[in-house]
């Protein structure tokens, strides 16, 4: 390990006196942590860099960040801690002069249709008081503006105090809550398209039903409708009468009994809705959800305008406008018209709402509505609205962890993050960030770079100091931190146009584009500029286009890199047909799973308001299979050897010889393409860095066909070195004969484009336009955009 021997946080100033001024990590060994001891100076920013995987989240997150929070939960009493989760204390020697933590990572806010910008940052809830006490006719209590309470009506009077010795008597009904009944609530109405679910030329018992997975034997599924003597099985359902018809696609629920099973009968519509459309679709397996995606269109409700609220609740406003209109409102015209009331009898509330509408803005938000959906915000965005109710907090001596703040930022917006982090830190509490980008990191007062490789390459720390000192250090961060990407000299000319025309997705204005075809094209603009909106909008949903978007993969601790790319399938069939024994033996979620931790490995113990525990099963001894399985063998290998293999080492057994698998050789080169050679085909999903799920997600998708790639900021975590092996994977795409379109901020990925696409010029409304047109060069030298200025600074330093 490298150790700064300049002035850094440890001397300066002498904020570190003793070690009460320092949080003291010894011997950690969490993931791939091999013994790692640091010493961070508290009140301080410290930033952690190394390559994607190399051990920085297992150190901050895993290591500093749980035993904080498992101390914490550890002070409440037993029955209380019964109803929190538990946390088991990392694998680590010795923690001391540890505070408080609070976690703003990158897990997307809920994906509950229902939850939204106005409910993550409490301003919902404020604006539901403001529009009780103020709006105009009174409709009830502040339960009445919300969307997540369903209609309740009391009848009778009621007084109700206006302030300044005001009594208001009302007669009329008290709505009690403001959920529109239509949508319940969440401003969409689903629309299914019933040919998607049938054949309606078939008869229920000669297999008419086109759903996925429905099969003609199942009692849950099929059999219900066919023999619980509701509906005839024998005829066409074209020949259904309205109300054979009605009973089959709305029936009310009962009790049925089918071979002496108890089954519940319900219509086809509300038995999909509960089936399919009521889960987060990105947790779907993939068949299904794509048959959601043919099947299902999503409207805004026609009861409400996607306003999610009841008439009554749309009725009361306050100046001529409803608690509706202000959450969809911009967050910055919001603010401004909160600032235009004038009401001493709220003065507290109004206070605190424009304090946290001005704190949206001040982090770059000011271009999202209230009313926005929480599943549709990128992880950088989720970070910064989850760092808002921070930012005011009088707290102090407190540990704020970051993960990547800076993710989705235009380089314009990332000034403005660095300047929050400091302003925590100065308000006296400790900073610890896990970030690549060259511009957090030189901010830091103590960097520590955790290296020197990725996965069971990395775990060490290679370098603790100062900026200065990581530059000589020699470390592949040290070396790379002033790597600067060259503008193309000559660049690719386009093969055809992807014609866009009037595309006026969220902010755009009406924009018409021609995308070129055959090049590397990168879309770019501050956040918030509406790139995203013109590409997933106009682009992604075309024939032919493969997207990998930034939606985060879904993984249980059974999920592994060979069963989400489907590489354990070729792996399965290799060994069956070499022992001639059945595939589903060497599944560790099927039958070949050890009978004892049912293939999971560990056994995980409940201890009610204890941490919970996980011990490694004594009779697989963590192997995951029966032990009669693993004496059948592909090779020399048995298939829990197979599993722990890194790709790059799994790629050579399974490209020579007699082991030779071409189907699962082809995967495991596109993993090893996308610069994830170091990892453990059999490696939980759940221990996977943000950076390495993104990679394993693209590695998957390129196995799709289609002439045009649209990636969605591909850079998210990748550190500096692999920055360029993502440049090298592009090119070899576009040199394949693809098209390929990245939405990206970072300026290397720009400086090397064919041709960049600036959305801009600022965020909501005042971005949806085509700023730019053109090379990088020419993007350079006029500097008519933000984009042109800082691309221009980048480049210069080289």
């Amino acid at each position: 390990m490298s150790k700064d021997t300049g002035t850094d946080a440890h001397s300066s100033e002498s904020h570190v006196a003793d070690r009460h001024d320092l949080i003291r990590v010894h011997g950690a060994r969490v993931n791939n942590l091999k013994d790692v001891s640091v010493e961070l100076p508290k009140r301080r920013l410290t930033v952690f860099t190394g390559v994607s995987g190399s051990g920085k989240s297992s150190l901050v997150f895993g290591t500093i960040a749980a035993e904080s929070q498992r101390m914490i939960n550890e002070t409440y009493s037993a029955f209380v801690q019964g109803f929190m989760p538990s946390i088991a204390r990392p694998e680590v020697d010795v923690l001391e002069g540890l505070t408080t933590a609070i976690v703003v990572d990158q897990q997307r806010l809920g994906a509950d249709p229902r939850s939204t910008v106005g409910t993550a940052t409490d301003t919902n809830a404020m604006l539901r008081i403001l529009f009780s006490r103020l709006g105009t006719p009174y409709i009830g209590p502040p339960s009445a503006f919300a969307f997540n309470v369903p209609k309740r009506v009391a009848s009778g009077a009621m007084t109700v105090d206006k302030g300044k010795g005001e009594k208001l008597v009302v007669t009329k009904a008290v709505y009690h809550g403001g959920m529109c009944a239509r949508c319940e609530g969440r401003g969409t109405a689903s629309d299914i398209d019933l040919t998607q679910l049938y054949d309606d030329s078939k008869a229920l018992g000669d297999g008419a039903f086109t759903i996925p997975g429905w099969k003609q034997d199942s009692f849950w599924t099929t059999r219900v409708y066919t023999d619980s003597g509701i509906l005839d099985p024998k005829k066409p359902i074209r020949d259904f009468t309205a109300e054979e018809m009605a009973e089959f696609l709305h029936g009310e629920p009962r009790k049925v009994k089918v071979d002496g099973v108890n089954l519940n009968y319900e219509g086809l519509i509300p038995k999909i809705q509960k089936s399919m459309l009521s889960k987060d679709k990105d947790s779907l397996q993939p068949h299904i959800r794509a048959f959601v995606e043919r099947a299902v269109a999503f409207t805004s409700c026609p009861e409400c305008g996607g306003s999610r609220l009841s008439e009554e609740a749309r009725s009361s406003k306050i100046g001529g406008v409803s608690i509706a209109d202000a959450c969809a409102m911009e967050v910055r015209d919001l603010a401004a018209w909160i600032r235009g009331l004038d009401e001493p009898s709220v003065a507290p509330l109004l206070a605190k709402l424009l304090h946290t509408l001005d704190s949206i803005v001040r982090i770059g938000l000011g271009y999202l509505s209230l009313d926005r959906p929480a599943g549709t915000l990128s992880g950088g965005e989720g970070q910064r609205i989850k760092m808002i109710r921070h930012l005011g907090s009088s707290l102090t001596d407190t540990t704020y962890v970051f993960d990547e703040p800076t993710t989705g930022l235009h380089p314009y917006d990332i000034s403005r993050m660095n300047d929050l982090l400091l302003e925590l830190r100065d308000k006296g509490n400790t900073v610890l960030v896990v970030e690549h980008k060259p511009e957090t990191i030189a901010i830091a007062d103590h960097i520590v770079d955790i290296g020197p490789r990725a996965g069971s390459g990395g775990g060490q720390v290679m370098f603790e100091g100062t900026l200065d000192g990581l530059r000589a250090s020699g470390t592949v961060t040290g070396r790379h931190f002033d790597d600067r990407a060259a503008v193309k000299d000559t660049v690719r000319k386009p093969n055809g146009h992807l014609e866009i025309r009037g595309a006026s997705t969220h902010n755009l204005q009406d924009v018409d584009v021609d995308l070129p075809l055959g090049v590397l094209c990168v879309v770019t603009g501050v956040a918030g500029s509406g790139k995203s909106s013109l590409i997933h909008g106009s682009v992604a949903r075309r024939e032919g286009v493969v997207s990998v978007d930034q939606a985060p993969i879904k993984g249980s601790r059974r999920s592994n890199p060979a069963t989400y790319t489907g590489l354990l399938d070729p792996i399965r069939n290799a060994f069956a047909k070499a022992n001639g024994v059945k595939p589903a033996l060497f599944s560790a979620n099927s039958e070949g799973a050890c009978p004892t931790c049912n293939g999971a490995g560990v056994i995980y113990t409940d201890l009610a308001m204890m941490a919970g525990a996980a011990t490694t099963c004594e009779d697989c001894d963590g192997k995951r299979f029966e032990a009669s399985v693993l004496e059948y063998r592909f090779g020399d290998r048995d298939i829990s050897e197979v599993l722990a293999m890194p790709v790059d080492e799994a790629k050579d057994f399974f490209g020579a010889g007699e082991t030779r698998v071409p189907a699962a050789l082809r995967i495991l080169e596109r993993l090893s393409d996308v610069g994830l050679g170091y990892l453990d085909i059999g490696r939980p999903l759940t221990t996977l860095s943000g950076g390495e799920r993104q990679r394993l997600k693209l590695a998957t998708h390129m196995a799709e066909k289609g002439g045009v790639y649209v990636l969605d900021e591909p850079t998210t975590g990748l550190h500096l070195a692999d920055v360029e092996n993502l440049l090298g994977l592009l090119d070899r795409l576009v040199d394949a004969g693809k098209s390929v379109i990245v939405i990206e901020h970072h300026q290397a990925v720009m400086a090397h484009a064919d041709w960049i696409v600036d959305v801009g010029p600022g965020a909501g409304h005042d971005g949806g336009r085509i700023v730019f047109e053109g090379t990088p060069a020419d993007l350079v030298a006029n500097r008519s955009t933000r984009t042109g200025e800082h691309l221009a600074a980048y480049v210069g330093k080289q």
